[in-house]
């Protein structure tokens, strides 16, 4: 396509008859055969419909979008790093070794906790590899450890995670407050809860400030505290992890650290442990010798092998140079500004809950941290719902925000502007979201049949779902 060619100068051979017959297909009838021109002009058409952090102001709550610096992009595709091979002999890898050695230092430093892995490539990754030592550590002990206590309030992927890895959950219902209460642990907890896997902040914005009281119950059971780092943006050099009485942990680098993601990756869910918890790290490990920097891979106890070679090393190295960018030093001794920045992201989502506030019904109507919760409650009375109101946002220019998220509360409307939007941003996005508020009472039609101005209306997302339609054909619509 987009090339023209000279005759073939060989016997043309069949595919069919090289390969099964199944795994191809007859000819696509009506199949376009365009100019390069074309072709370049379509795929740019179609880039200039998307969306993107370049573009405008992500709102998707419990993603932390916050814009990637192009510095970072820069680093990370030098030759030295995008040309990387994982069997070069170690005298060839120190560059790289180093570099990874260093963000686990800072992670050290910001968490409290004295190991980490960066072989997980997702947070959900991340998550199998902490309940893996979770079970391992059990397994060691002797234990008889079958259940693992989860809040209603936590990141859908944990029961997902302790379910694969055949542990029976116990759910934490969610109460007016919104965060977990001692009360609840102590009722549910017996010798056979391995541990707890806790979102903090959790999926409402909200700080768990019983956490450290629920760790010290965990913890007279012998059982470990897992908490989902996915939103350690809003507590980054406020508050150290392992201080709270929190065992292991992953942290999803491409979003606290400014690397790309979405669209199934890349992603990094480095997993830190306590120093009871080393010994069943994932191997290999990057450690510190006499001569440099090198492999471990003796380690007995280890859950194994959990990632290829370096693990998505692109994304470490976009995160050693944001860390640094933010005022850390690649020793891992000190990090003063990261404070500012959670601090800077708790204040504007405290902003849009302030602004918005009156217009959309706030089911916890207190202090949030990085991301403010809102739901339909108020627009309902009208017939308007959470999806109308996120499909007419984007007349306005807008990704919707993250819906009907969390599922305990109904209608919800999660939005998290992180640190990098100015007042002028969150003011403009603000003003779109009152008029569509007005809306709802002046003008319900137009909101329930939005969007009018994007590309494509309304489509249907559970159709799409439940009948897909994956050979092309000339008659899709």
């Amino acid at each position: 396509m987009g090339y023209s060619l000279p005759s073939l100068d060989v016997p043309e051979i069949s595919a069919a008859k090289v390969w099964n017959a199944s795994w191809t297909r007859a000819e696509v009838e009506g199949f376009p055969e365009v100019s390069e021109n074309e072709v370049v002009r379509h795929f740019v058409r179609l880039s200039q419909k998307n969306y993107a952090i370049d573009l405008g102001f992500y709102p998707l709550g419990s993603c932390t979008m916050k814009y990637n610096p192009k510095i970072n992009e820069e680093i990370a595709r030098r030759e030295r790093f995008a040309n990387l091979h994982p069997f070069w002999p170690e005298r060839y890898q120190q560059h790289a070794l180093s570099l990874q050695y260093d963000v686990q230092n800072l992670l050290k430093l910001l968490t409290g906790l004295p190991g980490f892995t960066l072989q997980p490539s997702a947070g959900a990754h991340g998550e199998y590899v902490g309940i893996k030592i979770m079970q391992a550590y059990h397994q060691k002990k002797g234990h008889k450890k079958t259940k693992v206590l989860i809040p209603e309030s936590a990141h859908g992927t944990n029961p997902a995670t302790c379910a694969m890895l055949g542990y029976d959950i116990v759910s934490i219902p969610s109460n007016d407050t919104g965060i977990v209460h001692l009360e609840e642990v102590e009722r549910l907890l017996d010798d056979e809860v391995a541990g707890i896997m806790i979102t903090n902040p959790n999926t409402l914005g909200l700080f768990e400030e019983n956490i450290h009281l629920i760790a010290d119950k965990i913890h007279e059971k012998d059982g470990l505290v897992y908490m989902d780092g996915a939103n350690f943006n809003a507590i980054l050099g406020i508050t150290r992890p392992a201080d709270l009485g929190v065992d292991i942990m992953h942290i999803n680098l491409h979003k606290t650290f400014s690397t790309p993601h979405g669209g199934g990756g890349p992603g990094a869910g480095a997993v830190g442990v306590r120093g009871d918890l080393l010994s069943f790290l994932p191997t290999p490990t990057v450690q510190k010798t006499d001569t440099g920097f090198g492999w471990n891979n003796e380690m007995p106890e280890s859950i194994g092998r959990v990632g290829g070679y370096f693990g998505n090393f692109s994304i470490h190295v976009r995160a050693l140079a944001y860390l640094l960018s933010i005022g850390s030093s690649p020793d891992g001794k000190s990090a003063p500004y990261f404070r500012k920045m959670s601090e800077a992201a708790v204040l504007n989502a405290n902003y849009l809950k302030a602004r918005l506030k009156g217009y959309y019904h706030i089911p916890h109507d207190r202090a949030c941290m990085h991301e403010c919760l809102i739901t339909d409650q108020n627009q309902s009375l009208d017939g308007i719902k959470t999806l109308d109101i996120a499909k007419r946002l984007m007349d306005y220019g807008y990704h919707p925000m993250t819906v009907y998220f969390p599922l305990v509360v109904s209608g919800a409307m999660l939005i998290e502007p992180t640190e990098s939007e100015t007042k002028e941003n969150l003011d403009d996005f603000c003003d779109a979201m009152i008029a569509i508020a007005n809306e709802c009472k002046s003008l319900p039609d137009i909101v329930r049949t939005a969007p009018h101005c994007t590309f494509r209306r309304r489509v249907d997302e559970l159709r799409a779902q439940k009948q897909p339609r994956l050979r092309w054909s000339k008659n899709l619509s």
